[in-house]
């Protein structure tokens, strides 16, 4: 089953105390109200036992095991897409979205529309070269190209690394992660995805990066430079991380993208927000914000 199903959980035996820590919330939360139903009788020496070991794991285990099953997010909350669409259809420009929520529950809005890529496609050079470099480490050069091409959205260090990985690594990366409107082009900027392609690319992002290569990309996507985490990066959600990479038409408005997960404890949250032909780059970053803020809205309690 994966992140696109529902899945259900069912609690096991309190034996299992000693295999998850995701157990300890809900077993510790129990333990007064089995003393006080025990109270006014003598315990058996297996009663006395169970709860016992249950006290003791519960003291034992880390504060964060304890809190682990406390979810971040208010019950039952979806992103807002109705406002969104509303919001969409009285801005000027083409606009397109798509969202995955913590569920693995996936939203449209002309999802499948295809734009210019501009510099979110440098997350696939990202991945791509990473990839490249399974099972060996990151040079000084490496970084010096990959830190710039993320945290700043340095360009000619964007097409360096697009020499270095090559037409093939890239296509063959769009192919594993099932994209079916990506179309590579010479010139990186204009090759041209879609954002139901971009948020399942995003929301599976590690899976595609060798392992001992994930920390450093996350490193990179959460410290993008302030001056450009406008958008989505005005309006994160108290206790969320932000992962983000915006893309746009060298402040033209012919397109503005942006990228982004969002993370809080085991929760993740996964958008892909496109718009093209804006009057400018400061309507098209208001029109990534407006969108951003419903789409999240009742993150924040």
């Amino acid at each position: 089953m994966n992140r696109y199903s529902v899945c259900q959980a069912s609690f096991g035996s309190v034996c299992a105390v000693q295999k998850s820590s995701a157990m300890l919330p809900q077993l510790c939360g129990t333990i007064g109200a089995m003393k006080r139903a025990a109270a006014p009788r003598r315990l058996s020496p297996g009663h006395g036992l169970l709860l016992g070991v249950a006290a003791v794991a519960c003291l034992l285990a880390p504060a964060g095991a304890r809190a682990a099953g406390a979810s971040p997010l208010p019950p039952h909350w979806r992103p807002d897409v109705a406002a969104a669409r509303r919001y969409a259809r009285h801005r000027e420009g083409d606009i397109a979205f798509a969202v995955i929520d913590q569920r693995g529950r996936y939203y449209g809005y002309h999802a499948a529309s295809t734009a210019p890529a501009a510099s979110v496609f440098k997350v696939m050079l990202l991945a791509s070269f990473l990839r490249m470099r399974d099972g060996r480490g990151i040079s000084a050069r490496d970084r010096g190209l990959l830190g710039p091409m993320i945290r700043r959205s340095d360009s000619v260090a964007a097409t360096e690394v697009r020499d270095l990985v090559g037409r093939r690594r890239i296509e063959r990366l769009a192919r594993v992660a099932g994209m079916r409107d990506f179309r590579y082009a010479w010139v990186w900027g204009e090759s041209r995805t879609s954002p139901r392609d971009q948020v399942r690319f995003i929301d599976h992002l590690m899976s595609y990066i060798p392992k001992d290569h994930r920390a450093y990309a996350r490193y990179l996507l959460s410290r993008v430079i302030r001056a450009q985490r406008w958008g989505i990066g005005r309006v994160v959600p108290t206790g969320w991380r932000l992962y983000l990479k915006g893309g746009w038409g060298s402040g033209s408005g012919r397109v503005d993208h942006q990228v982004a997960l969002l993370r809080r404890g085991h929760h993740r949250i996964a958008l892909a927000l496109f718009t093209q032909f804006d009057p400018d780059h400061a309507y098209g970053k208001e029109t990534l914000r407006g969108l951003a803020v419903r789409l999240l809205a009742g993150l924040d309690y």
